[in-house]
Parts: C-alpha cells; sequence; structure tokens
C-alpha cells in the first residue's frame, strides 16, 4: 500500500532563511498522526508544500503516490487543508461558500455531504448566514467544513481548534475521529498537546526545520525517565535521605522524583522512620508535555531558524 503522505529530503529556503532542512516522513493510510513543535519550526511550511501551496527548493513531496508540485491536480484534489489563517470571502453565506468549494472539485449535488458537515460542526443555524457576520469560531469551523466539503482521504488540520470553545473542540473531534475510522488519514499541528496525546497515534517533533524525534506517542512518553510524586506531608521538613529526590517545593508539598516504581516504596518507608504521615499523594505519570520539553530542550544548534 503506498504511503498516504511520503516526504523525501525535502528543503525550503526563504533566501537566506532555511525553512525546512531534509524532511524525511512517512504516514501510512488511515494514521492519525501528529506533527509538533514550537513557533517557527517549520509545521506550516511543510503542510503549504503538502498542499501545492509553497514549492519545495528541494526533494519530493507525494500526497497518496501523487507528486505535489508534478501532478499538482491530483494531489491538490485528495487532500483537504485547513489553514491556521481565518481566510473566507466576505460576499457568500455559510452554505454558499461550501456550494462553491464543491463546484471547485467538480462535485454536484452534494447537499447531503453538506447538511451532515454542518449538523457536525455545529453550523446548521448559520447556514444562512453572511461569513462576515460569524464570529472567529464560527469562521474556523467553516473553514473546516471546506475542507472537509470533497471528502478527501487525507486531511491535514493546521491548528484547528486555536482560539474555540470547548463545545467545538468535543464536536469537532467526534467527527474527525469518525473520519479517521473510516480510513481517512489525518495530519494534526496543535499546541494543545492533550490533544495530539489523546488522538494520535504517531508524532514528528520538528525543531528548526528538521525531524527532532519520530516514534508512536507511546514510545515517546515511555522513554522519559522517571515519575513524580506529589507529597502533603504531617511535617513541614523532608528526611534527609529524601533530599536528593527533591524537585520542587510548592502549595504546602513536596515534588520527588523517583526513577521506577520500586522506588515508591523506599520513599514511604524512609517517612515512617521519621513518623511523618502522608495527608495526600499523587503520582504524576509523564505525559507529551513532559517530552516535548525534553525533546526541544536537548535538541540544540540543529539547523536554521
Amino acid at each position: 500500500m503506498i504511503p498516504a503522505i511520503e516526504v523525501k529530503q525535502v528543503y525550503k529556503n526563504y533566501g537566506p532563511v532555511v525553512a525546512l532542512v531534509g524532511i524525511d516522513l512517512e504516514i501510512e493510510q488511515g494514521e492519525f498522526f501528529a506533527l509538533l513543535g514550537p513557533n517557527g519550526a517549520g509545521k506550516t511550511t511543510l503542510i503549504n508544500v503538502l498542499a501545492g501551496l509553497t514549492l519545495p527548493s528541494n526533494g519530493v513531496a507525494k500526497i497518496m503516490g501523487h507528486d505535489v508540485a508534478k501532478n499538482y491536480r491530483e494531489a491538490r484534489r485528495i487532500v483537504g487543508v485547513v489553514p491556521q489563517e481565518l481566510v473566507f470571502d466576505p460576499f457568500f453565506s455559510v452554505r454558499e461558500t461550501l456550494s462553491i468549494q464543491s463546484g471547485y472539485y467538480g462535485l454536484r449535488n452534494n447537499d447531503a455531504w453538506i447538511d451532515e458537515i454542518l449538523h457536525h460542526l455545529g453550523l446548521r443555524d448559520k447556514e444562512n448566514a453572511n461569513m462576515r457576520t460569524l464570529s472567529g469560531g464560527m469562521k474556523r469551523r467553516v473553514l473546516v467544513a471546506q475542507a472537509l466539503v470533497h471528502k478527501p482521504p487525507v486531511i491535514i488540520l493546521d491548528e484547528p481548534t486555536a482560539g474555540v470553545d470547548v463545545e467545538l473542540r468535543r464536536s469537532l473531534w467526534g467527527f474527525i475521529k469518525r473520519l479517521n475510522r473510516d480510513g481517512h488519514t489525518i495530519v494534526l499541528t496543535t499546541h494543545y498537546l492533550d490533544e495530539a496525546e489523546e488522538l494520535c497515534g504517531r508524532i514528528a517533533m520538528l525543531k528548526k526545520g528538521e525531524i527532532v524525534a519520530l516514534d508512536s506517542t507511546k514510545n515517546l512518553i515511555n522513554n522519559v525517565s522517571g515519575y513524580l510524586i506529589r507529597l502533603r506531608l504531617s511535617s513541614e521538613t523532608l528526611p534527609s535521605d529524601l533530599q536528593p529526590l527533591l524537585e520542587s517545593y510548592a502549595e504546602g508539598c513536596f515534588i520527588l522524583k523517583v526513577n521506577n516504581y520500586s522506588k515508591i516504596e523506599s520513599v514511604l518507608a524512609a517517612l515512617r522512620i521519621e513518623q511523618i504521615r502522608v495527608l495526600e499523594m499523587e503520582l504524576m505519570q509523564p505525559d507529551l508535555e513532559d517530552v516535548f520539553v525534553k525533546i526541544m530542550g536537548n535538541t540544540k544548534n540543529m539547523g536554521s531558524v
């Protein structure tokens, strides 16, 4: 089976500024994949290359086997992109916007699918409203709808929930997860790391135009060593044996770091010896935020900004 997305040695330069540095990436059909990184890491540039909005300075990018530069028409037809910026035509209503988008892809009699999209994105009561009268969150919903109107097998979401309410986040992800179950490939960029951790099976992390981590979400999290224990104690001082484990003290709680579960009993034993009671205890598992901070902090001088 051909990859949904295939990127080989893609570089992108804007004059002296290097935005992408030799990107190699394959995303299989049906994956829910995340591209993560700080601002300026190259995520949007890579998406623009895949969408055919900008040409790579070197290298090849393909969507479902179609070269985005040489076979632009075929590649563009099978991908739907939700851009980060709010771009809209102020002269049309929501339904007219989606009907025009359908026509762009040569689709007739697409009203049933448009109705379904409007329903799942909470736009039914706004379908006749002019685009310029919508709030920012509503405009973003329409951008998502436009990307889905031709039922593309590959869907790229660039910060789709930035600045939107909790209700939209829930309804959007419910709909997108359904599309993924139906076989659509989803590529997501987001600064909400909890979204990526919950939704995505694999993750690539970019920094300064390079991929600095690429693995399954589970493996990335498992590679973070140590666990944090939050303790509220009957004493305001910590036994001397536990001082080397102390990470921080905040709001009356000690935060200790241990390498594995077996060390937790050692901590409790040291407290018992000193007759210090545990009033509260919480074991804090590593999450994707810990992975992100660790990788971004450990990858210095990885290329040009």
